[in-house]
């Protein structure tokens, strides 16, 4: 037999890597990052550090290990919000209460005109775009964790109307701006995009009143406005993505935080006294439901209790928690 020749092994490596005769070595391994963080936009990180650590053990063995300690950028723990419809009374609420919490969102606003840009303030994150042409959202949609969407077809009255002569005021849709365009071609792009683009959950605020093809509201116009807003709501709860679909009863210009909420379904709440809610009740609520898991995938009636009556809600964990119905 021939003779083996041993040769000692030497490393290359010059780090604390390389190992002498007795000492055990615990290798650097890079941390776990899950590629959902990798796509977010708004992860970026001010440094890393590498550390070292050397211990003896108990039999006297030196032991090292390295750790990399990585310090992220406030920023990826914020959530990037669009609210499509940020022009309209209730989406400007909305929008408004987004930019004053800067530690939790980064706040996003979608409205039809330039002018309507200028009214609420022309910021850089507000974007300009057409519903109904689905091209033309894109932009603002990518890069979003939620969309809030308070888009909707409004009814007008027509010129001439004399309450004073006990006539009935007439209402009308402007050519193009139909609820069938708007709050169904218009919102269903919206969702389209949104899956598209990854949104983790998307908050649709419709109205009360959809179980009835008899409603007031469906003849104004005869757009059928709560028809499609209903076709819409089905659309979004089978996408698939995360929903919370808010169904607000009449909507009022009054303070909001002063009352104690109700959630219901199947237009219950219409037949009792407490129908109403305030616009910056549902901005709140649609914020807020972003922040519970007992949110997702419920669709419900929103109103409140008069002012005075019961104890303003401040529990929105156990408000969404009431909430059992699916669509």
């Amino acid at each position: 037999m021939g003779m083996v020749t041993r040769v000692p092994f030497v490393s290359a490596a010059t780090t604390p890597n390389h190992c002498h005769k007795c000492c055990k070595v615990v290798p650097c391994l890079p941390l776990p990052v899950s590629s959902a963080l990798l796509r977010l936009p708004s992860l970026s990180f001010t440094h890393s550090s590498l550390l070292s650590q050397t211990r003896w053990d108990k039999e006297g063995v030196k032991r090292v290990r390295r750790r990399i300690s990585v310090v992220a950028m406030a920023e990826s723990a914020k959530s990037t919000v669009l609210v499509t419809g940020a022009g309209g009374r209730t989406g400007q609420i909305v929008y408004k209460k987004l930019k004053e919490r800067p530690n939790q969102y980064v706040a996003r606003g979608l409205v039809r005109t330039e002018e309507s840009k200028q009214s609420i303030g022309a910021a850089d994150d507000v974007f300009v775009g057409d519903i109904r042409d689905a091209e033309s959202i894109v932009p603002a949609i990518q890069g979003i964790d939620a969309l809030i969407i308070l888009t909707s077809a409004v009814p007008q009255m027509r010129p001439g109307f004399d309450p004073t002569k006990g006539q009935r005021p007439e209402f009308y849709f402007e050519d193009g701006a139909y609820p069938e365009q708007i709050d169904w071609i218009g919102q269903k792009n919206q969702i389209d995009a949104a899956k598209a683009a990854g949104v983790k959950q998307i908050v649709l605020v419709g109205s009360m009143g959809g179980t009835d093809l008899n409603h007031p509201l469906n003849s104004l116009g005869n757009g059928n406005i709560l028809v499609w807003k209903r076709k819409t709501e089905q659309y979004l709860a089978d996408s698939g993505i995360p929903y919370t679909i808010i169904r607000a009863g009449g909507l009022q210009d009054k303070d909001g935080g002063l009352r104690e909420l109700i959630v219901g379904k199947d237009d219950e709440l219409l037949k009792t006294e407490t129908r109403t809610i305030t616009r910056t009740d549902v901005a709140e609520v649609c914020i807020q439901a972003l922040n519970f898991e007992e949110s997702k995938f419920k669709a419900f009636d929103l109103a409140s209790k008069p002012e005075g009556a019961g104890s303003p809600t401040k529990d929105f964990k156990a408000l969404f928690s009431q909430i059992t119905t699916r669509f």
